[in-house]
């Protein structure tokens, strides 16, 4: 039998993946549904209390994304857990398909799901009030770098479903990228939050996505967030790739 290229079972792995995902309507739409539900929230509890300068949804939508990209790539943790715990990667490993076709179908297959869930997110923002008012490079920037945080995350992710192993303690990353977002500059801004918690909230890898996000969808100056924003999504990715394929080595030896 020959063997399948590193993209042929890359691409057929991301097609089972998504398959298995419609086959979850329940896991499907609590992912799309809770970012729009928690936006609305924001938006509409809390955004007339909280000043920023402009229209409160103006204001949240890039974290609203960043939150739905997190909650989506988390799914993806379990997901591998899910396939070390029954067995599914040793099948794999059978058929003489390395870790990284695996682990990368996983991956692709969550960037899909969550592009689809944030432009559901946008899709509602625009409806309530968002109005963008970026060039058209200004979109193909967002667009890139919002692909490139949602793959660092998703693989982070993979990689922290192979080290766990089980779908139970993988679950624990929904909370994490639940949780990460607050103290950033996501939902309100940096200034008003104590001052022992600005350098964690101006450092933390969010912070500088969604204050590219924030400046190319409004056509206001970046600086070097984009910049700073890449480099964490970069390292992020890397170190990721990097460390699962130690690990599925290992875990699977």
């Amino acid at each position: 039998m020959t063997r399948p290229t590193t993209a042929t079972a890359a691409y057929a792995l991301t097609g089972r993946s998504l398959r298995i995902s419609s086959r979850q309507p329940d896991v499907l739409i609590t992912a799309l549904m809770l970012p729009v539900m928690l936006m609305l929230i924001f938006v509409y509890f809390f955004g007339g209390a909280i000043d920023t300068g402009t229209a409160y949804v103006t204001y949240v939508v890039p974290g609203a994304m960043l939150l739905c990209a997190g909650f989506g790539a988390a799914s993806t943790a379990v997901s591998v857990a899910t396939d070390m715990k029954e067995g599914v990667i040793d099948r794999l490993r059978s058929l003489d398909i390395g870790g990284i076709p695996i682990v990368a179908g996983h991956v692709a297959a969550s960037v899909l799901r969550n592009l689809v869930s944030t432009g559901l997110v946008l899709a509602v923002a625009l409806a309530i009030g968002f109005r963008p008012r970026a060039s058209l490079s200004g979109y193909l920037a967002a667009a890139a770098l919002l692909v490139a945080y949602i793959t660092a995350i998703s693989w982070l992710a993979a990689t922290l479903g192979l080290l766990v192993g089980t779908p139970e303690a993988a679950g624990g990353f929904t909370f994490l990228m639940m949780f990460l977002p607050y103290p950033s500059s996501a939902f309100v801004p940096i200034d008003t939050m104590p001052g022992w918690l600005h350098g964690f909230a101006d450092h933390q890898p969010l912070t500088p996505v969604i204050e590219s996000l924030r400046a190319l969808l409004l056509a206001r100056p970046a600086g070097d967030a984009p910049w700073i924003a890449l480099a964490w999504c970069a390292g992020i990715g890397l170190a990721s790739v990097a460390l699962s394929s130690v690990v599925f080595e290992r875990r699977t030896r």
